[in-house]
């Protein structure tokens, strides 16, 4: 959903985001709702400035939070509160699940098919019945054993069994009601800490507002994202909205607020390891992927939107390697390096340590104060031959070799680091061309309006440059390796004494064009697999669909009283313009709007397609009463229905349970984080089975119920100073607005502990001690677990040692984990110990470390 479609909610629920502090202008639009009439909801574990504006606040302890979530599912399903025309006719709820699947409720919090000593789960029984079911989601393909259960063609041999009086015992209503029995109200209460009263009138909430005539949002940022079941927290989020209805219409949805500028930018035309420009899956050596054709086979689904992969990776391929990829080289498939393993920046950061990466370019973060267990990136980075940070100001990165942690500490001296460190400053926005993509996928262009003082330049100049001179080192080679950087095409225009490349050409390359004469293509529909096309970011078509016309400029705003609110002429949202994904659904399935009051788009019989007030995220001339052929055994759009609105998954419904495609089980399961400081109290499986773990010295994690650990730690961002910090940490008036690092005690623990509010104390782990300030605060508060009270923490992890306002870094304190999926690292619910004083003079100058006898 886009965030002004927020303002048409009649209940928003805002968990796992501090909304109005980290994103205040997109909470304009919650403001808005609220004064329409809208119910807003803040589920936190702190008291914030969100939390003040809401009608209701739902305290909650970090990491607990799919046992709330769960609860919500329990409740509808129990109380028969779920929109049934809506879920029955366009999810999976009817669908009937191989009887080989045993849930977790049967086997201790363990789903079938895990396998305990590779701690990874065979999806074979998990398939629908008779079906082998492909994920239309690329990252699963790193680490996943997806494939080896049977035949995707199966999907094109006729349509999933269904029951649709839901009494079948594996139809997908009974599986979910078995798994979330145990989510009772009580059990959400003894879990997370929520008083049973306040979550049900959570749960009334979003059921009253939900159904033909009213809608509700979430809104989440990484306080969901970063655990070792983050993708679990946000599926359980989407089992709530399939139930009630709330996707693909006016005021529904489900919005992943993102803390940069261009955060959706990067994932679309990704800075990730596993991924090719818009969702295309990277090569994995370790699956059937030595040849394009092989390649092709194995990630194109039959059915559904995704049938289309070839024209998307083939016009890639073309776009990237221009006249050196042809039929007979496979368009230049082998010079896409093949993945080994994860390597995202976790491992990568190990790697560093162990000597195995030898350089390291760093644009646009600083891990040595966003990236977890930083004492252990700072010994990486002493560990590299050459580091290359660009930033617009000194970054603590860039002077870990003379004044990092270990430098302070003793364990290091600049003598002892061998790293050769370039510094280079790069542009700000208003220094150069381009567009950002924010999080309602609205890409916007931004212009060049002054020049970048001194040798500052855009990240454009140095990518295309240092990219010039690669190709001029590599010219004459006859090497193998160095054959894809030979072949790229690198042929954008430069513009002015500064030699700064056309912008505006990369994003004609990215928008896609035909090869023979260069034409714009139009739209993403008229991509080939023949090569005849070429495309960076099959997504993105559409965006400079001719010459002259950048649809990122485009600035012209509904009028009042105009058609629709969807803004379809302000910039460009991928993919088509449209501005919700899945509209399809905010129809019937004869094509008519739920209700007029939420009416989006709809079958206009007498023009023969699709109309509304949104670009229809649908075949624009397929009927709601077509049916596929399947004696014909359909592929691609052929095989989904008109009254099949979820378009880029196989069979075309939303997924309540999942087949195929998750690390960690089809359905969600409420695992408590890697450190908690109490067991489990739904089963005897503590934390998620397939969660990325690496033990190693100086990376250890703390065991349950640990006495020196016992209280939970979270870390936040500040309004005031953005982000990693140093971009308002080196302006005096934005430091002063948050001049000290602190950390939240409750009355109570401050109580128990000794502590004074604004004195010092000492926050520890098994990787790292430092001290701050405290802050007693009424904004955190103990909980009730189990039976017994369990003290929370919270600290802002935006301070450095830079600035006007340096700091303690709070991210040293965590171990580098992964959630299975995405390896993201948690952040947000680990353990620590507190104490009331000052570092001792040994923990604040331990020295070199002890060698092993």
């Amino acid at each position: 959903m886009a965030l002004w479609d927020l303002e048409n909610s009649d209940c928003i629920v805002i968990m796992g985001s501090n909304m109005a502090e980290n994103h205040p202008i997109a909470f304009r639009f919650v403001v808005e709702a609220k004064r329409r009439g809208a119910t807003i909801i803040h589920v936190d574990p702190r008291f914030t400035r969100t939390s003040a504006l809401a009608d209701l606040h739902a305290p909650l302890r970090s990491g607990s939070d799919i046992a709330f979530l769960g609860g919500i599912i329990h409740h509808i399903l129990e109380n028969d509160l779920w929109f049934k025309e809506w879920a029955m006719a366009y999810s999976n709820i009817a669908h009937i699940i191989e009887d080989s699947y045993r849930g977790s409720e049967d086997q201790d919090g363990i789903f079938s098919g895990f396998d305990s000593d590779a701690g990874t789960y065979d999806e074979k029984s998990w398939q629908y019945e008779d079906k082998t079911v492909p994920s239309s989601i690329a990252e699963h393909r790193a680490s996943s054993r997806e494939g080896e259960q049977g035949d995707y063609r199966s999907m094109s041999k006729g349509p999933p069994h269904l029951d649709e009086t839901l009494q079948h015992p594996f139809c997908v209503y009974q599986i979910m009601r078995r798994h979330f029995a145990r989510y009772t109200p009580e059990m959400v209460e003894s879990v997370t800490g929520c008083p049973k009263d306040t979550f049900l009138k959570v749960a009334d909430a979003l059921a009253r507002n939900s159904g033909r005539e009213r809608t509700g949002a979430f809104c989440y940022a990484v306080g969901w994202t970063h655990h070792s079941v983050g993708v679990q927290i946000i599926r359980a989020c989407s089992i709530i909205q399939g139930l009630l209805g709330n996707i693909g219409r006016p005021g529904g949805g489900i919005m992943a607020l993102r803390g940069h500028v261009s955060i959706q930018g990067s994932t679309d035309i990704p800075t990730l390891y596993n991924m090719l420009p818009t969702y295309l899956p990277q090569p994995n050596a370790f699956h059937d992927h030595m040849s394009l054709s092989a390649y092709l086979k194995v990630e194109t689904p039959p059915t559904g939107w995704w049938n289309n992969f070839p024209k998307y990776m083939v016009s890639l391929l073309k776009a990237w390697y221009g006249a050196d990829a042809t039929p007979g080289n496979d368009f230049g498939y082998d010079h896409l390096p093949k993945l080994t393993g994860d390597v995202s920046q976790e491992p990568m950061t190990l790697c560093m340590v162990d000597g195995i990466v030898k350089g390291q370019f760093i644009l646009g973060q600083n891990p040595m104060v966003g990236a977890v267990n930083t004492d252990m990136v700072e010994r990486g980075l002493g560990r590299l031959d050459w580091l290359v940070v660009r930033d617009m100001a000194m970054i603590e990165t860039a002077d870990f070799w003379k004044n990092g942690r270990l430098i302070e500490k003793g364990e290091l001296t600049p003598a002892d680091i061998d790293t050769e460190v370039f510094f280079l400053p790069c542009a700000m926005p208003g220094e150069k061309d381009g567009t950002v993509t924010n999080t309602s996928r609205l890409v916007q262009w931004h212009d060049h309006v002054c020049e970048a003082p001194g040798d500052c330049r855009s990240d454009l100049w140095f990518i295309y440059h240092l990219g010039r001179r690669l190709k001029g080192l590599y010219e004459t080679s006859t090497e193998t390796r160095d054959a894809a950087i030979k072949a790229l095409t690198w042929d954008y225009p430069l513009k002015g004494e500064r030699r700064e490349p056309d912008a505006e050409t990369v994003l004609k390359e990215i928008n896609g064009y035909t090869v023979a004469d260069r034409t714009q293509v139009a739209k993403y529909q008229d991509l080939k697999d023949d090569g005849s096309t070429a495309c960076g970011g099959w997504m993105y078509c559409g965006i400079y669909p001719e010459a002259g016309k950048n649809m990122a400029r485009s600035r012209r705003p509904d009028t009042p009283g105009g058609k629709g609110a969807a803004h379809l002429d302000w910039a460009f949202a991928w993919p088509s313009n449209r501005r919700t994904l899945y509209n399809r659904a905010s129809a019937d399935p004869a094509g008519k709007p739920w209700s007029e009051r939420k009416k989006l788009i709809w079958w206009d019989d007498g023009a023969g397609k699709w109309d509304g007030d949104d670009v229809p995220d649908f075949v624009e001339t397929k009927r709601p009463d077509m049916r596929p052929d399947w004696a014909t055994q359909p592929t691609g759009m052929d095989a989904l229905g008109g009254d099949k609105p979820f378009i880029m998954e196989a069979d075309g419904y939303c997924q309540l349970f999942v087949p195929t495609g998750l690390k960690d089980g089809p359905l969600p399961m409420h695992y408590e984080p890697l450190e908690s400081p109490v067991r489990n109290p739904m089963h005897g499986q503590q934390h998620n089975p397939t969660a990325k773990i690496w033990a190693r010295p100086g990376n250890e994690l703390h065991p349950p119920e640990d006495p020196l650990h016992p209280y939970v730690f979270t870390t936040y961002r500040l309004t005031e100073l953005h982000c990693g910090g140093i971009s308002t940490r080196i302006m005096p008036h934005t430091a002063e607005l948050q001049p000290e690092a602190f950390v939240e005690v409750s009355p109570e623990l401050a109580g128990e502990l000794g502590i004074q509010h604004l004195g010092w104390t000492v926050l520890s782990t098994s990787r790292a001690s430092i001290e701050v300030r405290a802050m007693v605060t009424q904004r955190v508060r103990p909980f009730t677990i189990a039976g017994r009270t369990v003290h929370q923490v919270g600290m802002p992890w935006v301070f450095g040692r830079l600035g006007y306002n340096p700091g303690a870094v709070a991210n040293a304190l965590l171990a580098i984990t992964g959630d299975a999926n995405t390896s993201i690292h948690s952040t947000k619910a680990v353990t620590c110990g507190l104490r009331a004083g000052r570092l001792t003079e040994a923990e604040r100058h331990p020295g070199p470390p002890q060698a092993a006898e």
